[in-house]
């Protein structure tokens, strides 16, 4: 259950706030918001933003579960299901219970296979989780495994944060490694005045990165209808130079067991399937990168 859904009674009908105004119950409401949306679409698949760099190699959410895939990797605002300790782990607090996520690369595993799993828990005011993500044959020979801790809190009725460590694993290893080396972090904040709108925020620092921040994601989230909602994401890339790269994504749930998603990363399409029996779901996602069509798909169950 979300825990921000116990919080409002009368989503409806309540007072909107600050920006979110804008969204819902201003005069200006259907120009602002489909002028806002166009020009989150140009940035996505139009303007010269960056491409994302190591998608599959440094520590960072890009790829990790189809469901954020096939919504163009915008998911730092949504952050509600087990793979959220990726993502934003200050989400991790959206749900109560286990929750246990596993997903893998399905085509063309000669190079750049992928796979990630998770466990969380989350009772109450608390969550944690443990979670892995592994590329194996990247093209430079590395085998980039990275371990992630988090723990998140809810501050109040409207306001979660969370941070994660990130550790490095060694490869090849006579043993298991719970840790590894070169430690980088993950810092979370989710802001949640309605159920329709949200925003979120999220700082990281890679691994073999001397910066203390090398990422910063900020998400957007924005329920349209009862059943479809759209989320962007911006992460400002703090390199040698300053650069951005913009996620967007759709969710449009058909039926109760029936999810259709598409979105688009950095100028490359991306599209989704869900399907929902009780407390399982399946998730598959389609990419379109440069020179081939890469396929995920991913289970999680809440217990």
């Amino acid at each position: 259950m979300n825990f921000f859904c116990s919080q409002i009674t009368h989503p409806r009908t309540a007072p909107k706030r600050g920006v979110f105004r804008l969204f819902t119950n201003s005069w200006i409401n259907p120009y602002y918001r489909y002028i806002l949306l166009l020009c989150i679409i140009y940035l996505t698949f139009f303007s010269s933003s960056v491409c994302a760099y190591m998608l599959f190699e440094a520590d960072r959410p890009l790829y990790v579960g189809s469901r954020p895939l096939s919504m163009g990797n915008a998911f730092v605002a949504v952050a509600d299901n087990a793979e959220s300790g990726f993502w934003n782990p200050a989400g991790l607090i959206q749900r109560q219970g286990v929750m246990v996520f596993v997903a893998t690369k399905l085509w063309d595993r000669d190079t750049n296979a992928f796979d990630s799993k998770s466990i969380a828990y989350c009772y109450r005011n608390t969550a944690f989780s443990w979670g892995n993500k592994i590329a194996l044959r990247v093209e430079n020979g590395d085998t980039p495994d990275f371990n992630y801790y988090s723990l998140a809190q809810k501050l109040n009725s409207y306001v979660s944060i969370g941070g994660s460590v990130k550790f490095k694993r060694k490869h090849p290893s006579d043993y298991y490694q719970f840790f590894g080396y070169s430690p980088g972090y993950d810092l979370g904040i989710l802001f949640k005045p309605e159920l329709e709108d949200s925003f979120g925020v999220l700082v990281q620092r890679l691994n073999g990165e001397k910066k203390w921040i090398n990422v910063i994601t900020i998400g957007l989230y924005h329920k349209i209808l009862d059943n479809l909602f759209v989320s962007y994401d911006g992460a400002i890339l703090l390199k040698h130079e300053i650069s951005l790269e913009n996620h967007i994504g759709w969710e449009y749930e058909v039926t109760n067991w029936m999810i259709l998603r598409a979105g688009g990363t950095n100028k490359s399409p991306t599209a989704g399937l869900g399907l929902r029996f009780g407390r399982f779901e399946i998730d598959y996602a389609l990419i379109r990168e440069s020179k081939r069509i890469s396929s995920f798909i991913s289970g999680q169950v809440q217990l």
